[in-house]
């Protein structure tokens, strides 16, 4: 070019490439570049936008997720927009943060997988510690969990480990789930001297249980208990400082367990609480959400792209399963 900025330069700012300019000329075209965008057919208004954000901040919701609170307002029959939607407009107004410590999965092979399409079919156990105020010295709870219906159906603090403990802990916690003794339950547990204690195998022969156990070192083989354990040491209510005594320790378990069972809706239940799926109300709660969100879809059909989100019962929960998902998707499954 005689005169002006070289072709390719001058297309370079304008945000075109020199064969568009070229196939323009050849068909004897004007700029065909979009100076305009339509808003989509189904962005939300900035009303409702509004009231998303009012019901995130309110004194019910302020410490839940978005994976908490939408099923939380299905169940009382109201439908703002979809979870998706709940984290853009809570990243957008820089109230979506990560909080706790946790370090990131690994992922690992299982064992052998078993399969329960049902409560009191196979159990998980585990002890984990909780600090007291003597530095250096630690209460442990034993906590017997449902893979099923992640129901807590057991547990106690104690000042030590023992295989005599943990057996006391399983006959009390056949009983209050009221097993007849020929009641056929696979309990998992990883291979300390608690769960492999000759004290604790009796017990568990006598009452006809089937063990398993993890690989030597490895906790990624019992999933279950390693979440329940992760939940209840993040949850905002667990104590900023150790444990005065034994019995505050108690109580505060005592405290955990109830609100996990009755009031916690688990992200691998499809957010009905434990004791709903135990109790086998929870389809009924699922199949609820489902009018409701489809009622929301007859409303604005403008707003779905495709069905509405999955609420349909999980019928069978496995343990160790092997064709086996990466560890991040096993620990979301088991919290």
């Amino acid at each position: 070019m005689l005169h002006g900025a070289r072709q390719h330069l001058a297309c370079e700012i304008v945000g075109i490439t020199s064969r568009t300019l070229q196939n323009w000329r050849v068909r004897g075209l004007a700029d065909q570049r979009q100076t305009t965008k339509n808003a989509p057919v189904n962005k939300l208004s900035k009303k409702e936008r509004d009231d998303i954000l009012a019901v995130c901040n309110t004194e019910e919701f302020r410490n839940q997720p978005p994976k908490q609170i939408v099923p939380a307002l299905a169940d009382k029959g109201v439908f703002l927009a979809s979870e998706s939607s709940f984290y853009r407009i809570l990243r957008q107004e820089n109230q979506l943060h990560h909080r706790g410590h946790s370090a990131k999965p690994m992922a690992k092979m299982k064992p052998r997988s078993y399969a329960a399409t049902g409560s009191n079919q196979v159990w998980s156990w585990d002890i984990t510690y909780l600090a007291s105020a003597v530095r250096g010295q630690f209460y442990y709870l034993y906590l017997f969990m449902d893979i099923y219906s992640r129901k807590v159906v057991g547990w106690e603090v104690y000042v030590n480990e023992s295989s005599e403990q943990a057996a006391d802990v399983l006959r009390k916690a056949r009983f209050a789930e009221a097993l007849p003794l020929n009641h056929e339950l696979v309990l998992h547990s990883d291979n300390g001297s608690p769960m492999k204690g000759a004290t604790m195998l009796a017990t568990m022969h006598k009452m006809g249980v089937i063990p398993s156990f993890s690989r030597p070192a490895v906790s990624n083989d019992n999933p279950f208990s390693e979440a329940l354990f992760k939940t209840l040491k993040y949850v905002p209510a667990y104590p900023t400082q150790p444990f005065e005594t034994l019995d505050s320790a108690r109580r505060w378990v005592a405290s955990f367990c109830s609100w996990y069972n009755k009031l916690h809706r688990h992200s691998g239940l499809k957010f009905v609480t434990p004791e709903q799926r135990h109790d086998g109300i929870d389809i009924a709660i699922l199949e609820y959400r489902k009018r409701v969100y489809k009622e929301a879809k007859k409303r604005h059909p403008e707003r779905w792209s495709g069905n509405i989100r999955n609420w349909d019962h999980k019928a069978t929960v496995e343990l160790n399963p092997i064709n086996r998902p990466s560890r991040s998707t096993e620990m979301q499954m088991a919290a």
